[in-house]
């Protein structure tokens, strides 16, 4: 699994919800533009593929990929917890 951190800054109300609907599905938000995900590279590369369009003019979308050594270096200041590898699926 992969640790994943991706922001965005949208200038559209209706473009911005669209990304967020997106990114709702694969991880968790922890600040108005920014989430953070836990995933297999299969399911980044399709997180990507469905966030592409999105990015368009002065839009843009950044895709961070930390290591598990970066992960424990994560300074967290105020309210807040890294978003965790689910225990387990539902099927």
């Amino acid at each position: 699994m992969r640790y994943v951190v991706i922001s965005y800054d949208i200038s559209d109300d209706r473009t911005r919800r669209r990304v967020a609907n997106v990114l709702a599905d694969y991880g968790k938000r922890v600040q108005y533009s920014v989430f953070e995900c836990r995933v297999d590279a299969k399911t980044l590369e399709k997180i990507i593929t469905l966030l592409k369009p999105f990015a368009e003019g002065n839009d843009s979308i950044r895709v961070y990929q930390l290591c598990n050594a970066c992960v424990k270096k994560v300074v967290l200041l105020g309210w807040g917890e890294l978003t965790e590898v689910a225990k387990f699926h539902l099927v």
